[in-house]
């Protein structure tokens, strides 16, 4: 597809304008049409005893789930209940089951209990031979306090704070081999609070692989992302980089990903400036060839502005020096002067905008309207991509007349770049 080339450098003085090229990319979406559901009802034998049910009416299954969140909301466990589970854990009463830790501390607990928290306990459980009244399990690898705290949480979902801080990454592991997905959550939660810091985010981000955290994971990928320079000197990456390179190579090529999203984004940034700009000269246009400001205005209309007063239209300076230079200059040939060429373009992109070219009185806009009509449909797609994009930057579609609006319905999906206005249309 052929390319626009607009350029606003004229349009404002300040240290804002864009006086660079920039490619701008233009996209237009076709949107997919929905098919009517058939209806049940004119259909009788769907409702014979053997067929099933029909599926739910609209919104009913919103419904369902807004009741269900309500009636989850109701069921509230009393304090009460929580105090006696944690009360059940530290007494240890009718325990029926000692947990051996690395050091040869036994906790006493209930297998019940156990058992239901826990599919991996309630296995290990299984093979547990009775003894002595009791059954008796081992875990192996974590302090004592930390299992300790771990069994705890089972009966009652409660920690102390301290020992959550100390304990969180033994905790973390420890909800992984026993399958306890409530207290992954709070580890989780604990570590991106308080834990997580560049020396120790690489051992975090292989940790968090190793317990299938994928939030964790991602937390410390975009803290090394963010951070790259820092954290590629520490220890901890220096040690991946030997042991797993297959880690190093996936975060560079994360890193790589993210600085093109990055300029992506800063480019998309700079192509909204341009439609604002583009708009803003819009409204100089029409403030200028229909109020007037302080030293250019309509031939019959006295100017009142003082000249002192600044002008609320921040494009109306440059706007009334192409203005000027278009009214006095001679270079009549083809190809000549660029500033006359980008003041047909200002014209024309206002004729295309314009919903009222029979009073207007910004200068050749009926004469552009007119000429429209004469337009191939590839040149009149790449005017009303321009269009729209204009208009976009401050959320005036709606006022798009309806022709504009079908036409550029129908235009087909592709880009348009817009260059510096250089050339004539």
């Amino acid at each position: 597809m052929e390319c626009l080339e607009l350029d606003c450098s004229d349009f404002f003085l300040d240290d804002d304008a864009i006086d660079f090229p920039l490619e701008i990319h233009l996209e237009s979406n076709s949107s997919a049409g929905a098919k009517a559901a058939p209806d049940p009802s004119r259909h009788p034998q769907l409702h014979r005893s053997n067929a099933p049910d029909p599926p739910p009416l609209p919104g009913t299954s919103y419904d369902a789930r807004r009741s269900s969140r309500k009636a989850k909301a109701c069921r509230r466990v009393p304090e009460g209940v929580v105090d006696s589970w944690d009360k059940l854990f530290l007494q240890g009463y009718q325990s029926d089951l000692r947990v051996s830790t690395d050091d040869g501390t036994e906790i006493l607990s209930h297998s019940c209990v156990l058992s239901v928290k826990s599919p991996v306990l309630r296995a290990m459980l299984e093979e547990a031979k009775l003894k002595d009244g009791f059954r008796r399990i081992r875990i192996s690898g974590a302090p004592a306090e930390a299992v300790r705290v771990f069994i705890r949480f089972l009966y009652s979902s409660r920690f102390e704070q301290e020992q959550m801080k100390k304990h969180v990454l033994h905790l973390l592991v420890l909800s992984h081999v026993f399958s306890v997905p409530s207290l992954k959550t709070v580890c989780i939660d604990q570590l991106e609070r308080s834990f997580l810091a560049p020396d120790n985010v690489v051992d975090m981000l292989q940790l968090a692989r190793l317990c299938d955290a994928p939030r964790l994971s991602l937390v410390c990928t975009r803290m090394i992302i963010g951070d790259f320079k820092t954290i590629s000197l520490t220890d901890g990456w220096k040690v991946m980089r030997r042991v797993n390179p297959s880690m190093e190579q996936e975060l560079l090529e994360s890193l790589v990903e993210a600085d093109t999203k990055r300029q992506e984004r800063a480019k998309r940034m700079e192509e909204k400036k341009v439609y604002r700009q583009l708009y803003e000269a819009m409204e100089a246009l029409v403030h200028i060839c229909r109020d007037g400001c302080r030293t250019i205005g309509p031939r019959d209309q006295a100017l009142n502005g003082s000249l002192a007063a600044a002008c609320k239209f921040p494009a109306c300076k440059g706007i009334e020096l192409l203005v000027r230079h278009f009214s006095t200059c001679r270079v009549r040939v083809p190809g000549g002067c660029a500033k006359c060429k980008r003041t047909w373009q200002v014209l024309e992109l206002h004729s295309r905008m314009c919903f009222t070219p029979d009073t207007c009185k910004v200068p050749l806009c009926r004469h552009f309207k007119e000429k429209m009509r004469n337009l191939g449909r590839k040149e009149e797609t790449k005017w009303n991509l321009l269009v729209c994009k204009v208009l976009e930057s401050r959320g005036t579609m709606g006022f798009m007349p309806e022709r504009r609006k079908i036409s550029s319905s129908l235009m087909p999906a592709g880009s348009c770049h817009v260059a510096p206005l250089i050339g004539p249309i």
